[in-house]
């Protein structure tokens, strides 16, 4: 019986540039995805001022502040460098960067995230294929290296 190959898959961020995430003020550098296309790992950076519209995680998400501060504006909350939040599976919230500082997030996404119009429709629905698949797009455009894991 053969013992299964394990090993460390490295990554260093500081190599990668952050690679913009639709509108102005997001952008991301990917470390990971999910083979079974269940969800991805990432760092997240927003600008100051920059606002993420209402949203539903289909599954749970965790998200620990490495810089800057957010506001939770369901709550109030403001969530600064070293604060972990956990969202469960269905979890609906927005959120906005405040100060002056950009806020640095590094997230762990299982399943979609469906952003929200007023009375609770689905405006659009972002999977972790879609990311997967605006980062492979991003490589090929600027000639980059592909960094993140597939694992």
């Amino acid at each position: 019986m053969t013992s299964p190959n394990y090993a460390s898959h490295p990554i260093d961020p500081e190599r990668m540039p952050w690679i913009p995430m639709g509108r102005p003020g997001l952008a991301f550098k990917p470390l990971r995805f999910f083979r079974d296309g269940s969800g991805w790992m990432y760092l997240f950076r927003l600008e100051p001022g920059t606002v993420i519209p209402q949203h539903r995680h289909v599954g749970e998400s965790h998200a620990f502040n490495l810089s800057g501060r957010r506001q939770l504006l369901d709550t109030g909350e403001v969530i600064g460098p070293g604060m972990y939040v956990y969202e469960p599976p269905g979890n609906v919230d927005s959120w906005k960067v405040v100060g002056d500082e950009p806020v640095v997030l590094f997230i762990n996404v299982k399943g979609a995230i469906e952003y929200l119009g007023e009375d609770g429709q689905v405006l659009k629905s972002v999977s972790p294929a879609d990311r997967l698949e605006t980062y492979r797009r991003w490589c090929q455009e600027h000639g980059a290296e592909f960094l993140a894991t597939c694992e």
